[in-house]
């Protein structure tokens, strides 16, 4: 009997010395702190390959490294440097079966300045028929291993120009993706298309905390720093400061980094990532998940945009893709007891599952999904000069990374293993 009061008293004292010290480092002065270096006038929107955002990756180094965190790599760096090709169209024309092709609905996606195939070229052909979703069929296809003509469906004529979305994000060793919009096979044909190849150094910043006896299975914390930079002005104001979007991310991200690195409980390496460039193309997240093996990562928790409140009011969030593995619903069971509620995302047509830096991961099969409170029909300073710190709501937002600390705690100490995402599920 003594051992069991003695047993109870031990777990008791263990819960209230983790809320203790989860109040004490996840609080709202913090979060204050935090976001005000982020969203600051200073950092001027934190543009991609603009010497602000560099500014805020030296911030965010300097979070991770007074925290304790180690570099990913041995030379004792957070930033994950890649290099991306950005292919700036001169000019495309085309024959199809002997007519002219209307150059809008052409597409080539290419890191060489010029372009040149017809028939007898040795490029793979591929369809993308009617009835599906295209930039989630035409996002299979990217970086493609050969040469590769895609024929594209006449009824996706309204979507087709958002293929160019696929520009931005090249390598030197990408192989040609051409897109056509025709329901005509190809007898015969000739395609020419000039580029200017402009070459850019971008970097993520990455943190980790090894794991003990899970050490090679690995949890990923996340949000993107980068934001839209300057623009044309608004009534004397023209810095889309990106305070929600997504400074409130990162916030969370380096307070959850801050917590575990405190607790000492991760059985689980963690790896907490500030990714680059989601607001321009997505090639942050892309070129990390390259570096990892998806088969090792357990689960990956991307965080957008919870500066505000949810659709359903405060001490609630959604969860992106919440039917694609069982994340979600492992996140809640951990929070039973308290106020606290993740939802489904209520914005299914928006598309959101596959947008963010989650995507990336999880069309690799990891269970990586995005925690957000945005409410994506009527958020008021969504991508606008207005996202500013003061908009936000510093309390609600530390419950909600509170929140995030505790209903992650099995996925750390990997008493929790989520379902692996189906991937040919998200091809369809």
């Amino acid at each position: 009997m003594k051992r069991v009061i003695l047993l109870g008293l031990l777990i008791t004292t263990t819960l209230f010395s983790w809320s203790q010290r989860l109040e004490y480092i996840i609080n709202a002065g913090e979060v204050e702190r935090i976001e005000r270096v982020l969203a600051a006038d200073e950092m001027r929107g934190r543009k991609v390959n603009s010497p602000e955002i560099e500014k805020a990756a030296d911030f965010i180094e300097s979070e991770f490294k007074t925290i304790g965190l180690r570099t990913l790599d041995a030379n004792d760096k957070y930033r994950q440097t890649y290099t991306v090709v950005r292919a700036r169209a001169l000019s495309s024309s085309a024959t199809w079966n002997g007519a002219t092709l209307d150059p809008k609905n052409l597409m080539v996606i290419s890191s060489q300045p010029e372009v040149k195939l017809d028939k007898s070229s040795a490029y793979q052909i591929e369809t993308i028929q009617a009835g599906g979703n295209l930039l989630r069929q035409a996002s299979q296809m990217i970086h493609p291993k050969k040469n590769t003509l895609v024929l594209v469906d006449e009824s996706y004529i309204a979507e087709f120009p958002r293929l160019a979305f696929f520009k931005r994000s090249l390598s030197r060793a990408d192989k040609n993706l051409v897109f056509v919009l025709t329901n005509k096979k190809p007898e015969n044909y000739s395609i020419e298309a000039t580029h200017e190849i402009i070459e850019q150094q971008l970097s993520n910043v990455v943190g980790v905390l090894p794991g003990k006896s899970k050490k090679s299975e690995i949890v990923i914390f996340s949000a993107h720093y980068d934001h839209i930079g300057v623009g044309k002005a608004v009534e004397g104001d023209s810095i889309y400061n990106g305070a929600n979007d997504d400074a409130a991310g990162v916030t969370a991200m380096i307070l959850l980094a801050r917590y575990f690195r405190d607790m000492k409980i991760n059985e689980r390496t963690l790896l907490f990532v500030a990714f680059t460039a989601e607001e321009s193309d997505g090639s942050g997240s892309q070129y990390f998940s390259k570096q990892l093996d998806a088969n090792k990562v357990a689960a990956m928790v991307n965080i957008e945009m919870i500066g505000t409140e949810s659709k359903w009011g405060k001490n609630s969030a959604y969860i992106t893709g919440y039917d694609k593995s069982d994340l979600g619903s492992i996140l809640q069971k951990n929070l039973q007891g308290t106020p606290f509620t993740f939802h489904p995302d209520p914005y299914p047509d928006q598309q959101l599952f596959y947008r963010s830096d989650n995507a990336t991961l999880a069309r690799l099969g990891v269970p990586a999904h995005t925690v957000s409170t945005s409410k994506m029909d009527v958020e008021p300073n969504y991508h606008k000069v207005s996202d500013e710190v003061e908009t936000l709501d510093m309390e609600n937002m530390t419950m909600i990374i509170r929140a995030l600390a505790l209903s992650a705690k099995g996925l750390v100490l990997g008493t929790d293993t989520p379902t692996r995402v189906k991937v040919e599920e998200l091809r369809n």
